[in-house]
């Protein structure tokens, strides 16, 4: 049975059982600062399972994208060598919501597996293990499904301490845990290995193939457990490892859907395919990871995901690089990936070549250095070195990319100790910064519990409303006191809570019936994905949980964020028309003052480029187009080629913003209402931010007017001092000025070497005689480094046999060239001579043997520096 089989066997298996089939999520979390990628199949569901999030179903079923490569899920050093392990990888679950629990979990586990219309098992090649505790797990296997009792092992705490166990599972030290059942399926004693909790349980023999976790308690601090009101079901299935049985095979390479990557990736390396060669399957492996990577957004960089996307594509490469594959292969096994699982994941083939473009891009870049870096390596290991030392990593590391895995990988490949502890000793002060600045930390809520928040601000700029919660920082309080700052939870509100890029709506929250309370709202936020937190001071008066308040928005930062929001949306839609579909958006933010959007690209973005940008985005405003928001299933709006964010999250019921037929994406955001309200359209900065990541800014209707305005007084501000007529006159002013400038450079030049030749006949006459030789180490006050070596040249001619240094002082720097007539260069180097000085003046430098120039910071030590050349020129002599 092909993998794409089992796949929607089981998808098929579980919408028959009433599951929503819910596809897959991106690899970058969706509003998940805890993790850096999606590591199993409940990470989009980790709110629902939190009580944060609310959907309209209680059962899902899924076929999640996976990758495990960094931080505390990382399975990278042991890819390729072993027959399980991989970066990338799919994971098959069901999950159930406060609704089925044990018995239906283990029973439809059960009937998928052995059933005859579904993957047919053998039942005797088949054991599972349980909880030690859990009896009722137990009994089900054994009385319900009739499982004999040798086959149904009890797990304790084998981790060495409370619910420490292979079969308890746990979301944090508190938080909702419970025990699990796994299920594994047995090869035969002709492949080596034990039984799960056995002392040979890691061998390959007994592989795990399913894993029904049961979300069954709560526990708090003191590490009591507490039954949980509604206790759900999170279970995952290993796609390739059920592939692996179902195929007859020993290894998931064998499977159809890598094997055919192995045979890619030995075509391009030009070896002979074989699955015992671990370097085929590592860049069969990984071609998977980074296309998948590159395909949800992430490009390589050098932080966060885009240092895991690096690291994963030059372990490859290096791979192949081993193999004797030195030219560009990695990009040429994208389109192998693409025929294979295309039709399941099509984001894979509506971005092939941007994939390709960026996996050729970084394989040109790491192929600069690698050869360089080997050789280092080997360098570094001669003499029969049996360890490579931390500055060697950490230099192969900073200079020439090489991730620090992957120089462990190069050790290990040639049994030699890589001191990870003395690059580590290097590393300190960056990985200090790194962690500083990391954006993967937990970060605290406000604890709520109440009732939902129903947003009117589509609608309605003002709306009446109950106080359902008050908070001081993130504790609950039941009333604010004027002077105190908080957090006011409302029933019912027209303030956009921050999201999608736009900042929360600012405003008041007044109390009803007369002058009372008048709360200063300067921010809203979501505490929760359906309750808004608006944050503020309270500037009058009492106001108290259960309050009948009025909440009104400031309409005037309302309208200016919507026709930035609006603008961001046909910018968007503009820069895939200008520079091509394979721009992706990044990040964006839109506030009443301007938009910023971030999007991948891997140039800068022309002049001519952007004022095609403008000259499209004022097009389509001046069409004045209707903008219409139509909430529908995600299902419906990825038929409508709607463009959605990834890292972004999305319930099933989305809503999606079309601006005609120019633009369509999604988005919960505020919006003008016809495209004409923009007004205008001016783009006012373009950066990069990034590698492969460019922004661009830009203002509208009001901002753009007084945009124009400044820019057009700067302008005759200009010309009036350039004394121009007009402001069409200023280019060709300036054009004069530089002529000017040119000409009186020229003619500053000719006097300075007029000053040079005079000065060379003075201070010939102040050398001294050293052995026979002329000595002259001077300074010559107001110097350029021009004038410097025309009056060394000078010297030279004057002086015979001579060796001179020539200093200048300037902003708190010097300037240095020496000079070794030709006789002398057997004895004395120019830039020796040069460097004895500028050690001394806080600098170095060099040249050739008989001219050579330095530079240094420490002006106020020349003077010292000069005296010492005559005894230095003797010790040479």
């Amino acid at each position: 049975m092909k993998t794409s089989e089992i796949r929607q066997k089981f998808l098929d298996f579980f919408a028959g059982k009433n599951h929503q089939v819910v596809p897959s999520s991106s690899l970058i979390p969706g509003n998940d600062p805890t993790l850096m990628f999606t590591v199993a199949g409940m990470v989009q569901f980790k709110d629902v399972f939190l009580g944060f999030e609310k959907r309209d179903y209680t059962r899902a079923t899924t076929s999640q994208k996976c990758l495990r490569a960094g931080g505390k899920h990382n399975d990278l050093e042991n890819v390729g060598y072993t027959a399980r392990h991989h970066t990338f990888f799919e994971m098959l679950g069901n999950f159930s919501f406060g609704d089925y629990f044990k018995q239906d979990a283990i029973t439809f586990a059960w009937e998928f597996l052995t059933g005859e219309q579904w993957l047919n098992l053998p039942k005797d090649k088949l054991l599972v293990t349980v909880y030690a505790s859990d009896d009722e797990a137990y009994d089900i296997w054994h009385k319900s499904v009739g499982l004999p009792a040798d086959k149904i092992i009890r797990i304790g705490d084998n981790k060495g301490a409370p619910y420490a166990s292979d079969n308890f599972w746990t979301m944090g030290d508190t938080g909702p845990c419970g025990p699990c059942t796994e299920i594994f399926y047995d090869h035969g004693p002709s492949v080596a290995g034990g039984p799960p909790g056995s002392p040979d349980e890691d061998g390959d023999r007994f592989m795990e193939i399913w894993n029904n976790v049961f979300m069954q308690f709560n526990r708090d601090e003191s590490g009591t457990l507490h039954p949980l009101p509604k206790p759900s079901v999170d279970t995952g299935m290993g796609l390739e490892r059920l592939s692996t049985v179902l195929q007859h095979v020993k290894s998931n390479y064998e499977t159809d859907a890598l094997a055919c990557l192995v045979r890619a990736a030995a075509r391009e390396t030009g070896v002979a395919y074989s699955q015992e060669v671990p370097s085929l399957k590592v860049i069969a492996d990984h071609i998977r990871a980074c296309c998948f990577m590159v395909a949800d957004g992430i490009l390589p960089s050098n932080e966060g995901r885009g240092y895991v996307l690096r690291r994963i594509a030059r372990r490859a490469i290096r791979h192949g690089y081993k193999l004797g594959q030195k030219g560009l292969f990695f990009h040429k096994i994208v389109a192998d990936l693409v025929a294979e699982m295309g039709d399941a994941y099509p984001e894979l083939r509506e971005k092939q070549a941007h994939i390709e473009d960026a996996l050729r891009a970084e394989e040109i870049k790491f192929a600069e250095t690698l050869e360089i870096g080997m050789g280092l390596v080997d360098s570094a290991l001669e003499g029969g070195k049996t360890e490579l030392d931390g500055d060697t990593i950490f230099k192969l590391y900073d200079t020439f990319g090489f991730p620090v895995d992957l120089t462990a990988d190069i050790c290990r490949e040639r049994d030699i100790h890589a001191d990870l502890e003395g690059f580590e000793r290097a590393m300190e002060a960056q990985r200090e910064r790194g962690r500083a600045g990391s954006s993967f930390k937990m970060t605290g809520k406000v604890s709520y519990s109440g009732a939902d928040t129903c947003f009117h601000g589509y609608d309605s700029a003002s709306t009446d409303a109950k106080v359902l919660a008050l908070f001081k920082g993130t504790e609950a309080v039941a009333a604010l006191e004027a002077g105190e700052e908080g957090i006011v939870v409302l029933d019912d509100t027209p303030f956009y809570a921050e999201g999608g890029g736009q900042v929360g709506d600012v405003g008041e929250i007044s109390l009803q019936g007369g002058i009372g309370a008048l709360f200063d709202v300067n921010d809203t936020q979501k505490i929760q994905a359906a309750v808004f937190g608006h944050k503020g001071k309270l500037a009058r008066g009492r106001l108290a949980v259960g309050d009948s308040v009025t909440a009104t928005i400031d309409l005037h930062a309302r309208a200016a964020s919507a026709r930035n929001h609006s603008a961001t949306h046909l910018l968007h839609a503009a820069l895939r028309h200008v520079l091509g579909a394979h721009v992706a958006q990044k990040g964006s933010l839109v506030n009443p003052e301007r938009t910023r959007f971030d999007f991948a690209h891997g140039e800068p973005v022309s002049a001519e480029q952007i004022a095609e940008l403008e000259r499209v985005v004022n097009r389509v405003i001046s069409h004045n187009l209707p903008v219409k928001a139509e909430v529908m299933s995600m299902e419906a709006a990825q038929k409508s080629g709607a463009m959605m964010l990834f890292g972004e999250k999305y319930g099933d019921e989305v809503r999606v913003l079309t601006m005609g037929d120019f633009s369509a994406e999604l988005c919960g955001g505020t919006h003008v209402q016809r495209t004409g309200d923009i007004g205008l359209f001016k783009i006012v900065a373009e950066s990069g931010v990034a590698a492969g990541v460019r922004r661009v800014e830009a203002v509208t209707g009001e901002g753009a007017i007084a945009h124009i305005q400044a820019q057009d007084a700067l302008l005759k501000e200009a010309a009036g001092a350039l004394k121009a007529q007009t402001p069409e006159e200023v280019t060709a002013k300036i054009g004069s000025l530089q002529d000017n400038v040119k000409t009186l450079e020229k003619e500053l030049a000719k006097l300075k070497g007029q000053l040079a030749s005079s000065a060379g006949d003075s201070l010939a006459d102040g050398a001294a005689d050293v052995n026979g030789v002329k000595v002259l180490a001077v300074e010559l006050p107001g110097a350029d480094n021009t004038a410097l070596r025309e009056t060394l040249d000078k010297l030279k001619d004057k002086l015979g046999s001579a060796a001179i240094v020539l200093a200048a002082k300037g902003d708190g720097k010097v300037a240095l060239v020496a000079g070794v007539t030709a006789d002398l260069t057997a004895k004395l180097k120019a830039g020796e001579l040069v460097n004895f000085v500028a050690q001394q003046v806080g600098g170095k430098g060099g040249g050739r043997p008989d001219m050579a120039q330095a530079g240094g910071t420490q002006p106020e030590n020349l003077a010292a520096a000069l005296a010492g050349v005559q005894a230095w020129v003797a010790g040479k002599l």
